[in-house]
């Protein structure tokens, strides 16, 4: 089965190699959930339908901001790619400003945020951009709604679903990411299926990862850089794992023992930075073959 578009890669899984372990998240910060291939793609399947049910159409945005990686993000943005709506994803840590900006200049009709922090963090921008209907939360939070809300069946709109992914083709556009704004205003960008699926298969031809291999996911998924990294591993039938945070990275390395983890620099120096504060806490002959080593 060849893949042209971002939904196809997902059931390219499906059909050479279905996970039972597509991706998973430590809900309670000791167990992992974990989801099947095809688990998301019906999970994908129903909020497709009841965001068209929502009134949204093709070429229409929606704008996600999750504090940290998890299932429910990739949940909506199979849900909408396969349906023509624009996920516009957006960092978590950017200003009220920048927030208000993004929203109008990319005529956002919903917003998925993460959890209790993100919306206080957005609750008094939203009533003021006149292009937003609603927000739903990832977790539960009060007086918001819940993104399992969506989540529906209708047969006359199951049919609309197939006609609207047999419509989207390769050029049509996926997604618009915002640059950090240090020049100016944020700039949009405007990537399109083909853009976003030709990486993909350039990445698998540079990671010699293989079918089944465990992966830890950290950097955030609003960046091009790990959501790519995220759609290769879906192309390669890999499980994906995703840190709690900064701070669980190393015991999230000791549990799962993943083989593949995409990291940056800076990241790598505050393990190391971390490592060499407990051996300077040793003391007598182990602080010495602590530091020997």
């Amino acid at each position: 089965m060849e893949y042209t578009r971002i939904f196809d890669i997902i059931e390219y899984q499906q059909k050479v190699c279905p996970l039972d372990v597509c991706f998973a998240r430590r809900e309670d910060k000791q167990h992992w959930t974990t989801y099947s291939t095809s688990q998301f793609i019906e999970t994908a399947r129903q909020l497709s339908i009841g965001l068209l049910k929502l009134g949204l159409q093709k070429g229409d945005k929606i704008a996600i901001v999750s504090v940290t990686n998890r299932p429910e993000w990739h949940f909506i943005d199979l849900a909408c790619s396969q349906i023509g709506v624009i996920n516009v994803p957006i960092y978590p840590t950017i200003s009220s400003k920048e927030y208000e900006y993004i929203f109008n200049h990319a005529d956002i009709k919903y917003i998925f945020l993460s959890d209790k922090l993100m919306h206080r963090k957005l609750r008094e921008i939203i009533p003021i951009i006149p292009s937003i209907k609603g927000v739903y939360s990832f977790d539960v939070v009060e007086n918001v709604r819940h993104w399992k809300e969506i989540m529906c069946e209708d047969a006359v709109i199951q049919k609309q679903l197939i006609e609207l992914k047999n419509s989207i083709l390769p050029s049509d556009l996926a997604t618009i990411i915002y640059t950090s704004g240090t020049t100016g205003t944020p700039k949009g960008v405007m990537l399109s299926h083909h853009n976003i699926v030709t990486n993909v298969k350039d990445c698998l031809t540079a990671i010699p990862i293989q079918t089944k291999e465990k992966v830890l996911s950290f950097l955030p998924l609003c960046h091009v850089f790990e959501r790519t990294i995220n759609y290769t591993y879906f192309a390669a039938c890999s499980s994906i794992y995703y840190a709690d945070g900064l701070e669980t990275i190393s015991d999230h390395l000791q549990d799962i023992k993943p083989q593949y983890f995409t990291t940056v620099p800076r990241l790598l120096e505050r393990v190391f930075e971390k490592i060499i504060k407990k051996g300077q806490q040793l003391t007598g002959f182990k602080k010495q073959l602590f530091f020997g080593a």
